[in-house]
């Protein structure tokens, strides 16, 4: 069983979206990968009094302050959110075709959170009193390289020290300058981790395994305690408690934007986790709420939505 109070730590932005609007107005919102996560972990556990935090860096501006607002009325700590003059939050723009998948387009090279473990960011003692820590690969990849290093050291620590630390790989490949830095730092980042939380197709796109077994071997050699490969409409694999298994999972009826897919997959697992289910019943939560998640536009539900378990 993991412990909480939980820390989510990456960038959170603007969204763009709805841009072929027949008025030509566009729709904003804030959303990125462990936002998403922290938005519906953060839901799915405030009856139980667990707490999540978000922890990334923000401006001084206006934007940035309707986005701790937002947070704040998610339930989400913000203590951990650095502010930071002459700094800005970051931008994308989602692009959803026929099928329901996405593009998306960025304005991120000088974004605050690029900052946020630098000499006027967070401290060593940042992360100190989390149960259980989650980052991404692109939480890593806005980092310059010291600071990248750095945070993985305190995650080491910290799951010494008998923490969790989960972490997704979530490869986006114009946030790396190569796929041998990228590689270098999944490696790094997984052998941290006590939870493994990869997508197959994003594995097999930055590693080149052969086939599912190949990605799960490969991980499995970091030393994580629970694997779980996300494999979209066909459900999740895990591996955890010397066992494998392939949880009966229902495929989604209908699909409008697979954006936030893997996060609120994530968000339902941890949850789950969390309250105490094993690993498989974990996964059967975080595929649920995923499904459910694509059966809606943009990466953010509306709060009135129920979450599936």
């Amino acid at each position: 069983m993991l412990q909480g109070p939980v820390a989510s730590i990456g960038e959170c932005m603007i969204e763009l979206s709805d841009l072929a609007a027949d008025d030509g107005r566009i729709r904003m919102g804030f959303a990125g990968d462990t936002f998403n996560t922290a938005v519906y972990l953060a839901r799915l556990v405030a009856q139980d009094g667990t707490g999540v935090s978000y922890v990334t860096a923000l401006g001084q501006d206006a934007f940035s302050d309707r986005m701790i607002a937002a947070m704040r009325d998610e339930g989400i700590g913000t203590d951990l959110v650095v502010r930071l003059p002459d700094r800005l939050p970051g931008i994308y723009a989602i692009e959803v075709d026929d099928a329901g998948e996405r593009s998306f387009r960025y304005w991120r090279d000088a974004s605050a959170a690029r900052a946020l473990f630098s000499p006027e960011g967070l401290g060593a003692q940042a992360l100190e009193g989390f149960g259980l820590v989650y980052l991404s690969g692109i939480t890593l990849a806005i980092l310059p390289e010291v600071d990248r290093a750095g945070l993985l050291e305190r995650l080491r620590i910290h799951r010494d020290r008998g923490g969790d630390v989960a972490f997704d790989g979530n490869y986006r490949p114009r946030l790396w300058t190569s796929r041998d830095e990228a590689r270098q730092w999944m490696a790094e980042a997984l052998s941290a981790a006590s939870i493994a939380l990869p997508s197959v197709d994003d594995e097999m796109a930055l590693f080149g395994d052969a086939d599912e077994a190949a990605v799960l071997s490969r991980i499995a050699a970091h030393g994580p305690r629970e694997i779980v490969l996300k494999r979209a409409e066909r459900g999740p694999v895990v591996v955890a408690d010397g066992a494998r298994a392939a949880p009966d999972c229902p495929k989604a009826p209908k699909i409008l934007d697979t954006t936030a897919a893997g996060d609120a997959f994530n968000a339902g697992y941890l949850a789950a986790r969390l309250r105490g289910a094993p690993p498989e019943a974990a996964a059967r939560s975080g595929h649920a709420l995923a499904v459910q998640v694509i059966g809606h536009r943009g990466a953010i539900m509306p709060r009135d939505v129920p979450l599936a378990r």
